[in-house]
């Protein structure tokens, strides 16, 4: 089977949340494929100095900023860095996020509840807003994808009513976004990711049973892994995803399809 070769040569691209994981993945893809990808962090600056060192080393240009997106104030700069350092933006990726408390929603506190939501839908606000301002302020078409999870609409593991919030609200933001910036030739959409072996996923690569017991699960038996991620963001960010607007893609081997609907 023949691999779609993506050229995204003089785009600019922001990923914020890039420094490990799913998102690190789509920085070093959008890199490879020639974009000059702006890779945001807010505490683990070696994380992104690696990761802007990967994509240089295949001939990219990379930048590491930090910014707590989860700030208005904070945001506002790191998109001024990324204009003033790489150009006018092109691509947005909001990646930025974290797994929650695990426990019942009813003993969660007010203060670890606003905490998610500050950085899984706060966050993913403020910068969509940011980039769309921006690009319309230009007239210029662009991308806007948001990461949020199969927990947008699954809501099948105990302890988990935070984070499901969060990605379930980020799903509907998509989706009004899309429906108000789609005359203006910029597509939003979310792509919602399964079991991914990544630092987030810490258990599933340190536990083989955990792991084994888990990939039974999946139709495609096994989990999945930032590329394949990766492979449906630029798809979206592409001139192929252009018609491809306000919907949720899910990147899951299949696990949805075990899924009683709601």
């Amino acid at each position: 089977m023949g691999s779609v070769q993506f050229d995204f040569t003089g785009t600019t691209v922001l990923v914020t949340g890039g420094s490990k994981g799913i998102g690190r993945g789509i920085a070093e893809a959008f890199g490879a494929a020639g974009a000059h990808v702006a890779v945001n962090y807010r505490t683990d600056a070696d994380g992104a100095a690696e990761v802007c060192a990967a994509i240089e080393a295949t001939g990219g240009t990379a930048l590491a900023v930090q910014a707590d997106v989860a700030d208005p104030v904070a945001v506002g700069g790191l998109f001024e860095a990324v204009d003033r350092d790489l150009g006018p933006l092109d691509i947005l990726v909001n990646n930025a996020g974290q797994s929650g408390p695990a426990k019942p929603l009813h003993e969660v506190s007010p203060e670890e509840w606003q905490d998610l939501l500050a950085a899984n839908l706060d966050g993913a606000f403020y910068c969509a807003a940011e980039a769309a301002r921006r690009m319309l302020n230009r007239g210029h078409r662009g991308r806007i994808i948001n990461i949020t999870s199969v927990h947008e609409e699954a809501c099948n593991v105990r302890g988990g009513g935070p984070y499901n919030s969060s990605k379930a609200a980020l799903r509907n933001l998509t989706r009004t976004m899309a429906l108000e910036l789609a005359p203006q030739g910029i597509t939003v959409n979310a792509v919602a990711p399964g079991m991914i072996l990544t630092p987030m996923n810490g258990r599933a690569l340190e536990d083989p049973a955990y792991r084994a017991e888990a990939e039974a699960q999946i139709p495609a038996r096994r989990a999945g892994v930032p590329e394949d991620i990766a492979g449906m963001v630029l798809y979206l960010a592409s001139d192929l995803g252009s018609y491809c607007t306000g919907a949720s893609y899910y990147v899951d081997g299949g696990w949805m399809l075990t899924r009683p609907q709601v």
